[in-house]
């Protein structure tokens, strides 16, 4: 999908195996931003690199023009074509050094965060060639200057970045899609990181890795209310759960995913993880009132 004369927003779908010849079907975007040279952000799953081979051939450019890989965290969905991309055409890797163990030791990141499936979406480690810190300025093509912003939450070195001249927000996965599932590391870190996002002013295209480009201010604020509605449901959910004496973490996932209306096999180690951060904050004010 062509968002603008020089960025192209690519739906990948993937698939997560979840239990013996069950799986459930999940997509993500990663976009093309073409100027003298290309930039990608995000590499999608583990073979993604065919789709986003395929459309920089269809706006007549060739793959090797790729210069610069954007990853806007560590996730297998984001980082998993990756390799693949940097040893075809060497492209630089960029990302926040707080995602850097994860995507430099990839069997370091199984091994603290589980995913099912994970060995078949992402194609293995890579070495980030430069680290991006909050504030700072990428120059990506004419009129195009990304200002990097670090929005911790979906995990600890989550980046977002805008484009003030494009009016262009690319907001990773640090806004969440309603009634999805609920897969975070800190949830007062996503609901500070989105009052972050807020504060930049006329934008008019939110591209996020959950869903097609949403465009025009205000359809932009309803998603963004959306999705702190969300988190407060979820938040909400948890401390009721904790208050009716459900101390288990395995067993008050279950019941708050059955009380979000999610499906049973969304109660997983990461959605627990998730929960607890809720406890954490529990007696802290993370949400206007």
């Amino acid at each position: 999908m062509q968002v603008s004369e020089q960025i192209h927003a690519l739906r990948i779908p993937f698939k997560i195996p979840i239990a013996p010849g069950k799986q459930i079907d999940r997509v993500v975007y990663s976009y093309v931003i073409s100027g003298d040279e290309l930039t990608l952000i995000d590499s999608g799953v583990s073979g993604a690199e065919r789709i986003i081979y395929d459309c920089i051939k269809k706006i007549g450019r060739d793959p090797s023009d790729i210069s610069m890989l954007i990853l806007s965290h560590s996730h297998p969905d984001h980082l998993g074509s990756a390799k693949a991309i940097k040893k075809a055409t060497g492209c630089m890797i960029l990302a926040h050094r707080g995602e850097r163990r994860w995507i430099e030791d990839t069997e370091l990141q199984f091994e603290e965060r589980p995913v099912p499936g994970f060995h078949g979406l992402v194609g293995g480690p890579v070495v980030v060639d430069r680290l991006l810190s909050d504030g700072e300025t990428l120059h990506i093509a004419h009129n195009i200057d990304f200002r990097v912003i670090h929005t911790p939450g979906h995990s600890s070195g989550s980046i977002s970045l805008c484009c003030e001249s494009q009016k262009i927000i690319f907001s990773g996965d640090a806004i969440p899609l309603p009634n999805d599932l609920p897969i975070y590391e800190d949830i007062g870190d996503c609901v500070r990181s989105i009052a972050r996002l807020r504060q930049c002013e006329e934008i008019g295209t939110l591209l996020s890795s959950w869903e097609t480009p949403v465009l025009g201010r205000q359809e932009i604020e309803r998603r963004v209310d959306a999705g702190l509605y969300y988190l407060r449901r979820v938040h909400d959910s948890v401390l009721r759960a904790e208050n009716e004496g459900i101390q288990d973490p395995t067993d008050l996932c279950r019941h708050v995913i059955g009380a979000l209306g999610l499906p049973p096999f969304a109660a997983n180690p990461l959605a627990a993880r998730a929960f607890a951060s809720s406890l954490e904050e529990a007696n802290r004010v993370i949400f206007d009132k």
